[in-house]
Protein backbone atom coordinates (compact mmCIF):
# COMPACT_ATOMS: atom_id res chain seq x y z
CA UNK A 1 0.00 0.00 0.00
CA UNK A 2 1.45 3.43 -0.88
CA UNK A 3 1.64 6.21 1.70
CA UNK A 4 -1.31 8.16 0.30
CA UNK A 5 -3.59 5.11 0.32
CA UNK A 6 -2.36 4.23 3.81
CA UNK A 7 -3.33 7.66 5.14
CA UNK A 8 -6.73 7.47 3.46
CA UNK A 9 -7.53 4.05 4.88
CA UNK A 10 -6.24 5.01 8.33
CA UNK A 11 -8.49 8.07 8.44
CA UNK A 12 -11.48 6.05 7.23
CA UNK A 13 -10.76 3.34 9.76
CA UNK A 14 -10.83 5.91 12.54
CA UNK A 15 -14.36 6.84 11.54
CA UNK A 16 -15.38 3.19 11.34
CA UNK A 17 -14.31 2.64 14.93
CA UNK A 18 -15.78 5.87 16.31
CA UNK A 19 -18.78 4.80 18.49
CA UNK A 20 -20.74 7.99 17.78
CA UNK A 21 -20.61 7.24 14.06
CA UNK A 22 -21.87 3.66 14.19
CA UNK A 23 -25.51 2.65 13.82
CA UNK A 24 -26.93 -0.14 16.00
CA UNK A 25 -26.78 -3.69 14.63
CA UNK A 26 -29.27 -4.50 11.87
CA UNK A 27 -32.61 -5.71 13.18
CA UNK A 28 -32.58 -8.59 10.68
CA UNK A 29 -29.85 -10.20 8.58
CA UNK A 30 -30.25 -12.39 5.48
CA UNK A 31 -27.10 -14.13 4.26
CA UNK A 32 -27.71 -14.35 0.51
CA UNK A 33 -24.82 -16.62 -0.40
CA UNK A 34 -24.33 -19.98 1.29
CA UNK A 35 -23.65 -23.43 -0.18
CA UNK A 36 -25.02 -26.66 1.30
CA UNK A 37 -24.03 -30.15 0.13
CA UNK A 38 -23.30 -33.67 1.38
CA UNK A 39 -20.49 -35.75 -0.18
CA UNK A 40 -21.89 -38.81 1.66
CA UNK A 41 -25.00 -38.82 -0.55
CA UNK A 42 -25.28 -41.67 -3.07
CA UNK A 43 -23.17 -40.62 -6.04
CA UNK A 44 -21.35 -37.97 -4.04
CA UNK A 45 -21.12 -34.36 -5.22
CA UNK A 46 -19.40 -32.83 -8.28
CA UNK A 47 -18.19 -29.91 -6.16
CA UNK A 48 -16.13 -29.44 -4.03
CA UNK A 49 -13.51 -31.96 -5.05
CA UNK A 50 -12.05 -34.65 -2.84
CA UNK A 51 -8.99 -33.48 -0.97
CA UNK A 52 -10.32 -29.95 -0.55
CA UNK A 53 -10.91 -28.67 3.00
CA UNK A 54 -14.41 -27.89 1.74
CA UNK A 55 -15.07 -31.57 0.96
CA UNK A 56 -17.24 -32.31 3.98
CA UNK A 57 -20.91 -32.38 4.84
CA UNK A 58 -22.20 -28.81 5.01
CA UNK A 59 -25.81 -28.35 6.11
CA UNK A 60 -27.89 -25.52 7.62
CA UNK A 61 -27.06 -26.59 11.18
CA UNK A 62 -23.35 -26.23 10.41
CA UNK A 63 -23.90 -22.74 8.99
CA UNK A 64 -26.11 -21.66 11.89
CA UNK A 65 -23.41 -22.74 14.34
CA UNK A 66 -21.10 -20.03 12.97
CA UNK A 67 -23.67 -17.47 11.77
CA UNK A 68 -26.32 -17.36 14.51
CA UNK A 69 -23.96 -15.89 17.13
CA UNK A 70 -23.89 -12.78 14.91
CA UNK A 71 -27.67 -12.62 14.57
CA UNK A 72 -27.68 -14.29 11.13
CA UNK A 73 -30.40 -16.94 11.06
CA UNK A 74 -31.84 -16.81 7.53
CA UNK A 75 -30.21 -17.51 4.19
CA UNK A 76 -30.57 -17.68 0.42
CA UNK A 77 -28.73 -20.79 -0.80
CA UNK A 78 -26.81 -20.72 -4.08
CA UNK A 79 -26.30 -24.01 -5.95
CA UNK A 80 -22.84 -24.70 -7.33
CA UNK A 81 -23.53 -28.16 -8.76
CA UNK A 82 -24.36 -28.44 -12.50
CA UNK A 83 -26.56 -31.51 -11.87
CA UNK A 84 -30.21 -30.68 -12.45
CA UNK A 85 -31.47 -32.93 -9.66
CA UNK A 86 -29.23 -31.22 -7.11
CA UNK A 87 -31.65 -28.31 -7.39
CA UNK A 88 -34.37 -30.59 -6.10
CA UNK A 89 -32.11 -31.78 -3.28
CA UNK A 90 -31.85 -28.21 -1.95
CA UNK A 91 -35.58 -27.62 -2.33
CA UNK A 92 -36.26 -30.79 -0.36
CA UNK A 93 -33.79 -29.60 2.27
CA UNK A 94 -35.54 -26.22 2.43
CA UNK A 95 -38.86 -27.92 3.10
CA UNK A 96 -37.40 -29.12 6.40
CA UNK A 97 -35.07 -26.20 7.15
CA UNK A 98 -36.95 -22.97 7.79
CA UNK A 99 -33.73 -20.95 7.88
CA UNK A 100 -33.70 -21.20 4.07
CA UNK A 101 -35.82 -18.33 2.75
CA UNK A 102 -34.73 -18.64 -0.87
CA UNK A 103 -32.76 -20.75 -3.31
CA UNK A 104 -30.80 -19.79 -6.44
CA UNK A 105 -30.60 -22.85 -8.66
CA UNK A 106 -28.06 -23.92 -11.26
CA UNK A 107 -29.55 -24.30 -14.75
CA UNK A 108 -27.36 -23.47 -17.72
CA UNK A 109 -29.03 -21.72 -20.67
CA UNK A 110 -30.11 -24.15 -23.34
CA UNK A 111 -30.48 -27.87 -22.52
CA UNK A 112 -34.25 -27.54 -21.94
CA UNK A 113 -33.77 -24.50 -19.73
CA UNK A 114 -37.41 -23.44 -20.10
CA UNK A 115 -38.71 -26.87 -19.10
CA UNK A 116 -36.49 -27.14 -16.04
CA UNK A 117 -37.32 -23.58 -15.06
CA UNK A 118 -41.03 -24.25 -15.30
CA UNK A 119 -40.62 -27.23 -12.98
CA UNK A 120 -38.59 -25.52 -10.27
CA UNK A 121 -40.34 -22.14 -10.42
CA UNK A 122 -43.47 -23.85 -9.09
CA UNK A 123 -41.74 -23.92 -5.69
CA UNK A 124 -41.84 -20.46 -4.03
CA UNK A 125 -38.44 -21.07 -2.41
CA UNK A 126 -36.87 -21.14 -5.89
CA UNK A 127 -35.91 -17.51 -6.54
CA UNK A 128 -33.75 -17.67 -9.66
CA UNK A 129 -30.66 -19.22 -11.23
CA UNK A 130 -26.95 -18.54 -11.34
CA UNK A 131 -24.99 -18.52 -14.59
CA UNK A 132 -21.33 -18.23 -15.31
CA UNK A 133 -20.54 -14.83 -16.78
CA UNK A 134 -18.72 -16.75 -19.53
CA UNK A 135 -22.11 -17.65 -21.01
CA UNK A 136 -22.72 -13.97 -21.69
CA UNK A 137 -19.40 -13.71 -23.53
CA UNK A 138 -19.96 -16.80 -25.71
CA UNK A 139 -21.30 -15.71 -29.09
CA UNK A 140 -22.75 -19.18 -29.70
CA UNK A 141 -24.95 -18.91 -26.61
CA UNK A 142 -26.42 -15.44 -27.11
CA UNK A 143 -29.85 -16.61 -28.28
CA UNK A 144 -30.11 -19.07 -25.38
CA UNK A 145 -28.95 -16.45 -22.89
CA UNK A 146 -31.46 -13.85 -24.04
CA UNK A 147 -34.29 -16.39 -24.19
CA UNK A 148 -33.42 -17.71 -20.73
CA UNK A 149 -33.20 -14.22 -19.26
CA UNK A 150 -36.64 -13.36 -20.63
CA UNK A 151 -38.03 -16.63 -19.22
CA UNK A 152 -36.65 -15.76 -15.77
CA UNK A 153 -38.23 -12.31 -15.94
CA UNK A 154 -41.58 -13.75 -17.01
CA UNK A 155 -41.56 -15.97 -13.90
CA UNK A 156 -40.63 -13.03 -11.68
CA UNK A 157 -37.27 -14.63 -10.93
CA UNK A 158 -33.75 -13.21 -10.81
CA UNK A 159 -30.35 -13.98 -12.33
CA UNK A 160 -27.13 -14.36 -10.34
CA UNK A 161 -23.90 -13.98 -12.34
CA UNK A 162 -20.37 -15.01 -11.44
CA UNK A 163 -17.07 -14.66 -13.27
CA UNK A 164 -14.16 -12.38 -14.12
CA UNK A 165 -14.60 -8.60 -14.54
CA UNK A 166 -14.61 -9.09 -18.33
CA UNK A 167 -18.23 -10.26 -18.34
CA UNK A 168 -19.58 -7.18 -16.54
CA UNK A 169 -20.20 -5.03 -19.67
CA UNK A 170 -22.10 -8.00 -21.14
CA UNK A 171 -24.15 -8.17 -17.95
CA UNK A 172 -24.95 -4.48 -18.34
CA UNK A 173 -26.19 -5.08 -21.88
CA UNK A 174 -28.33 -8.04 -20.82
CA UNK A 175 -29.85 -6.00 -17.99
CA UNK A 176 -30.67 -3.24 -20.48
CA UNK A 177 -32.14 -5.71 -22.99
CA UNK A 178 -34.34 -7.35 -20.30
CA UNK A 179 -35.22 -4.47 -17.95
CA UNK A 180 -37.76 -6.54 -16.02
CA UNK A 181 -35.01 -8.97 -14.95
CA UNK A 182 -33.28 -8.44 -11.63
CA UNK A 183 -29.56 -9.18 -12.01
CA UNK A 184 -27.23 -9.88 -9.08
CA UNK A 185 -23.48 -9.67 -9.59
CA UNK A 186 -21.77 -12.20 -7.32
CA UNK A 187 -18.51 -11.88 -5.44
CA UNK A 188 -17.80 -8.19 -5.99
CA UNK A 189 -17.47 -8.77 -9.72
CA UNK A 190 -14.15 -10.52 -8.98
CA UNK A 191 -12.35 -7.49 -7.58
CA UNK A 192 -9.28 -9.39 -6.40
CA UNK A 193 -7.03 -7.97 -3.70
CA UNK A 194 -8.37 -4.57 -2.55
CA UNK A 195 -4.86 -3.14 -2.42
CA UNK A 196 -4.12 -3.85 -6.08
CA UNK A 197 -7.38 -3.16 -7.90
CA UNK A 198 -7.33 -3.41 -11.68
CA UNK A 199 -8.55 -0.39 -13.68
CA UNK A 200 -10.65 -2.84 -15.75
CA UNK A 201 -12.58 -3.87 -12.64
CA UNK A 202 -13.28 -0.32 -11.52
CA UNK A 203 -14.47 0.79 -14.96
CA UNK A 204 -16.58 -2.31 -15.58
CA UNK A 205 -18.21 -1.90 -12.17
CA UNK A 206 -19.17 1.64 -13.13
CA UNK A 207 -20.63 0.35 -16.39
CA UNK A 208 -22.79 -2.38 -14.91
CA UNK A 209 -23.95 -0.21 -12.00
CA UNK A 210 -25.57 2.23 -14.45
CA UNK A 211 -28.35 -0.30 -15.02
CA UNK A 212 -30.96 0.22 -12.26
CA UNK A 213 -31.99 -3.46 -12.25
CA UNK A 214 -28.49 -4.64 -11.32
CA UNK A 215 -27.56 -5.38 -7.69
CA UNK A 216 -24.13 -6.14 -6.23
CA UNK A 217 -23.63 -8.97 -3.74
CA UNK A 218 -20.83 -8.10 -1.33
CA UNK A 219 -19.56 -11.64 -1.06
CA UNK A 220 -16.18 -13.40 -1.43
CA UNK A 221 -14.50 -10.41 0.16
CA UNK A 222 -11.71 -12.35 1.88
CA UNK A 223 -11.14 -15.46 -0.20
CA UNK A 224 -9.99 -13.55 -3.29
CA UNK A 225 -6.74 -12.66 -1.55
CA UNK A 226 -3.62 -14.73 -2.12
CA UNK A 227 -2.77 -15.83 1.40
CA UNK A 228 -2.45 -18.90 3.57
CA UNK A 229 -5.72 -20.73 4.23
CA UNK A 230 -7.85 -18.69 6.62
CA UNK A 231 -5.24 -15.95 7.04
CA UNK A 232 -6.78 -13.04 5.12
CA UNK A 233 -6.82 -9.69 6.94
CA UNK A 234 -9.98 -8.88 8.89
CA UNK A 235 -9.21 -5.21 9.38
CA UNK A 236 -12.05 -3.33 7.70
CA UNK A 237 -9.68 -0.63 6.48
CA UNK A 238 -7.91 -3.16 4.26
CA UNK A 239 -11.08 -3.61 2.18
CA UNK A 240 -12.04 0.05 1.83
CA UNK A 241 -10.80 0.40 -1.79
CA UNK A 242 -13.36 -2.22 -2.86
CA UNK A 243 -16.18 -1.28 -0.50
CA UNK A 244 -15.90 2.45 -1.17
CA UNK A 245 -15.96 1.96 -4.94
CA UNK A 246 -19.04 -0.26 -4.72
CA UNK A 247 -20.74 2.25 -2.44
CA UNK A 248 -19.95 5.06 -4.87
CA UNK A 249 -21.33 3.11 -7.85
CA UNK A 250 -24.33 1.25 -6.36
CA UNK A 251 -25.28 3.42 -3.39
CA UNK A 252 -27.32 2.24 -0.39
CA UNK A 253 -30.16 0.58 -2.31
CA UNK A 254 -28.37 -2.09 -4.37
CA UNK A 255 -25.66 -3.61 -2.16
CA UNK A 256 -26.48 -6.95 -0.53
CA UNK A 257 -24.90 -9.10 2.17
CA UNK A 258 -23.57 -12.56 1.26
CA UNK A 259 -20.93 -14.55 3.11
CA UNK A 260 -20.06 -17.22 0.50
CA UNK A 261 -19.76 -19.66 3.40
CA UNK A 262 -18.16 -22.23 3.59
CA UNK A 263 -15.91 -21.10 0.69
CA UNK A 264 -15.19 -17.96 2.70
CA UNK A 265 -13.28 -20.14 5.19
CA UNK A 266 -10.41 -20.09 2.68
CA UNK A 267 -9.93 -16.45 3.61
CA UNK A 268 -11.24 -16.04 7.16
CA UNK A 269 -13.76 -17.31 9.66
CA UNK A 270 -17.42 -16.37 9.40
CA UNK A 271 -16.86 -14.03 12.34
CA UNK A 272 -14.03 -12.29 10.49
CA UNK A 273 -16.03 -11.87 7.30
CA UNK A 274 -19.05 -10.54 9.17
CA UNK A 275 -16.97 -8.11 11.22
CA UNK A 276 -15.68 -6.32 8.12
CA UNK A 277 -19.06 -5.64 6.53
CA UNK A 278 -20.83 -5.02 9.84
CA UNK A 279 -18.35 -2.28 10.71
CA UNK A 280 -18.49 -0.76 7.26
CA UNK A 281 -22.26 -0.60 6.85
CA UNK A 282 -23.07 0.37 10.42
CA UNK A 283 -20.77 3.32 9.86
CA UNK A 284 -23.04 4.31 6.94
CA UNK A 285 -26.02 4.79 9.27
CA UNK A 286 -29.03 2.82 10.42
CA UNK A 287 -31.00 3.10 7.17
CA UNK A 288 -28.10 1.92 4.99
CA UNK A 289 -27.34 -0.89 7.44
CA UNK A 290 -30.91 -2.22 7.37
CA UNK A 291 -30.96 -2.04 3.58
CA UNK A 292 -27.67 -3.84 3.15
CA UNK A 293 -28.35 -6.66 5.58
CA UNK A 294 -31.90 -7.53 4.51
CA UNK A 295 -34.14 -4.97 2.81
CA UNK A 296 -32.20 -4.86 -0.47
CA UNK A 297 -32.15 -8.66 -0.64
CA UNK A 298 -35.93 -8.68 -0.31
CA UNK A 299 -36.19 -6.33 -3.30
CA UNK A 300 -33.71 -8.38 -5.35
CA UNK A 301 -34.70 -11.94 -4.49
CA UNK A 302 -38.27 -11.53 -3.27
CA UNK A 303 -37.55 -14.33 -0.81
CA UNK A 304 -40.40 -15.78 1.18
CA UNK A 305 -41.21 -15.47 4.87
CA UNK A 306 -40.98 -18.85 6.62
CA UNK A 307 -43.13 -19.83 9.57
Amino acid sequence: MNRRRFLQTTAAAALLHEPSQAAPPATRIIDTHTHFYDPARPGGVPWPGKGSPLYRTVLPADWLAVAAPHGVKETVVVEASPLVEDNQWILDLAEREKSIVGFVGHLDPGADFAGHLQRFAANPIFRGVRWSGAHLQDAAKQDAVLSGAKALASHGLELDLNGSPAYLPHAAKLAADVPDLRVLINHLGASGDPQSLRPEWKENIRTVAKQPNVFMKVSALVEQLKCDYGKAPTDTAYYLPVLDHLWECFGPDRLIYGSDWPVSDKGATYAGVFKVVDEYFRAKGADACEKYFWKNSKAAYRWVERT
